[in-house]
């Protein structure tokens, strides 16, 4: 009986080992997917983002001032699906944010996201990846509402920097660390895998869309299917 609990406190503590590890490499693969979307949006969607709302709040500021900027609806599309997305995720999410290092919401938050990533590839598919105008704004929508679920559900993690969809505060966190050298290596870990993971995540998107035009963005969504996945299946709560 006593070699049995040993054993079951020893698989406990190793599973808290590595569920942070596990947790920061899916936080990786949903920026990854946040990146190539972003390229993909700007280079074949009208010059605006899905996931990066700053850029987008900037260009509305370049229209207003008469500036050289994409289309207002383009942008209110995108700004207002991103803010739809993420009132359905926190309310998804709004009740386990004592549930762990990962609560199963967050995974259940993700997989709805998938739903506007499909029905984006349906779309993309069904133009043979050349929309129309109106079209785009469709897809802009879809894709920022399926980012604002993303943000929503990665921030009930409570992970300090990492919005998986913008990466202002993650240098922010990053240089802040560097001040505390010998005690912050987890942390710079994390905050730079992040980094990385956004410009590998936006140089595929480009390369894909430059390359395998129409099938550029199968990535995000298959990384995030996977992601989503590996959540459902390492991560899930105690007792589930």
């Amino acid at each position: 009986m006593q070699n049995i609990m040993k054993t079951e406190l020893v698989t406990k503590i190793n599973h808290q080992a590595v569920e942070p590890r596990i947790r920061d490499l899916l936080l990786n693969a949903l920026t990854v997917s946040s990146g190539a979307i972003d390229a993909i949006s700007f280079l074949a969607l009208g010059k605006v983002f899905s996931a990066f709302m700053t850029g987008n709040i900037a260009f509305l500021g370049l229209r207003v001032a008469g500036a050289s900027a994409p289309g207002v609806v383009a942008i209110f599309s995108s700004i207002v699906a991103f803010a739809a997305g993420v009132y359905l995720s926190t309310r998804i999410v709004k009740h386990s944010a004592d549930s762990g290092i990962w609560p199963q919401r967050v995974t259940v938050a993700l997989g709805v996201s998938l739903i506007p990533h499909a029905a984006f590839l349906a779309v993309w598919f069904a133009t043979n990846g050349q929309p129309s105008l109106d079209v785009a704004h469709v897809l802009v929508g879809l894709w920022g509402f399926a980012m604002g679920m993303q943000s929503a559900a990665v921030r009930t993690l409570h992970v300090e920097g990492v919005f998986t969809t913008a990466a202002t505060a993650t240098v922010i966190f990053l240089a802040g660390d560097l001040t505390n050298w010998s005690a912050t290596v987890m942390e710079r870990r994390r905050l730079a895998g992040v980094l990385v993971s956004l410009f590998v995540g936006s140089t595929a998107g480009g390369l894909l869309l430059v390359h395998a035009h129409i099938f550029a963005p199968v990535l995000p969504f298959l990384v995030t299917v996977a992601a989503v996945a590996t959540a459902a299946i390492v991560l899930r709560e105690p007792g589930r």
